[in-house]
């Protein structure tokens, strides 16, 4: 059971991705993207500012004292809120756009998105601050990070999709192996039991609530340690170049029947799984690992050969018009 873990992971890791591919035509239409040109790069330079600033600011908090139930209480109404936007985003674009409340001669209309996703939104924040078991951590972090890969990829192109898989690799790198402060997040993250860390446990009925800090797991021989841990970012940041691949790249159909958009975006996840076989060899050992690194450097190589091979030109379509 111990060897399945990994793969339960890359189950979450290629299930999320995929979720994402569904949802991003639907999301574009919907007008959902966060930037009004995809192809500037300028645009990731706020979210590498959030990603490198929030767990700095969220490590000074939690050094007041009451401050770690506050900041959990807080963060989890963030995580419901920011479910029950996507949730909604994506029910509407699956679901008939209204419906009518009686008396029906009213003519009161409803988004029959909008009860789904608030009610998915109360019922993981009440899971959440209950009892967050691991199936409930990594159910609320797969729809989370199928969502957020769709409106990031649909949000930047090719070349800043670049920029921010290549910055954050970097920054992931000297946050683990450098300053460390990422391996203090992750202990801060699993105390919380937030659904920032996918967990795959060794067993079905490992309870979560009661485990070990990540800390105190490292203490323990890496055959007894209970469960793996992988960070969502680890999931969402190459995803966005898989999805960007999917979305702005040339639609042309190959003689496999398939677009050369769809064989890209596979190309650059399956170059990501080849990262995520050898970051799995390291975690192995049992030292924390960065993963970006390995993963977003996996996406990136991924997605250049594919270019080569299918459009046979070396601008990798960074220089795309919109």
């Amino acid at each position: 059971m111990r060897g399945l873990r990994a793969f339960g992971l890359v189950g979450l890791y290629i299930g999320a991705q995929l979720v994402a591919l569904l949802l991003a035509f639907p999301f574009l239409s919907a007008g959902l993207s966060s930037t009004s040109n995809p192809n500037s790069p300028t645009d990731p330079l706020f979210i590498i500012v959030i990603i490198v600033g929030a767990p700095l600011l969220l490590l000074w908090l939690i050094r007041f004292r009451g401050a770690m139930a506050t900041l959990r209480a807080v963060l989890l109404l963030a995580i419901a809120g920011s479910l029950d936007v996507t949730v909604t985003a994506a029910a509407s674009v699956l679901l008939p756009v209204t419906g009518y409340l009686p008396p029906y001669g009213a003519g009161i209309a409803l988004s029959y998105a909008v009860p789904i996703g608030s009610i998915v939104a109360v019922a993981a924040f009440v899971a959440l601050l209950m009892e967050p078991q691991w199936y409930i951590v990594d159910g609320v972090g797969f729809v989370a990070g199928g969502a957020l890969c769709a409106l990031l990829g649909i949000s930047f192109g090719i070349l800043p999709c670049f920029i921010l898989l290549i910055a954050l690799a970097i920054y992931d790198f000297i946050a683990v192996y450098r300053t460390k402060h990422m391996i203090r997040l992750a202990d801060v993250v699993t105390d919380m039991k937030l659904p920032i860390l996918m967990v795959m446990p060794d067993r079905a009925g490992f309870d979560y609530t009661s485990a070990p800090s990540l800390n105190a797991q490292r203490a323990q021989p890496v055959e007894e340690r209970e469960a793996l841990y992988m960070g969502l970012g680890d999931v969402v940041i190459p995803g966005t170049l898989v999805v960007s691949a999917f979305v702005w790249l040339p639609e042309r159909m190959t003689a496999l029947g398939v677009g050369t958009n769809l064989l890209m975006a596979l190309a650059t996840m399956a170059g990501s799984l080849v990262g995520y076989a050898v970051l799995m060899r390291e975690v192995a050992k049992g030292n924390p690992q960065a993963g970006l690194p390995l993963l977003n450097g996996g996406a990136l190589v991924g997605y250049v050969l594919a270019y080569l091979a299918i459009f046979h030109s070396g601008n990798l379509g960074l220089s795309l018009n919109f």
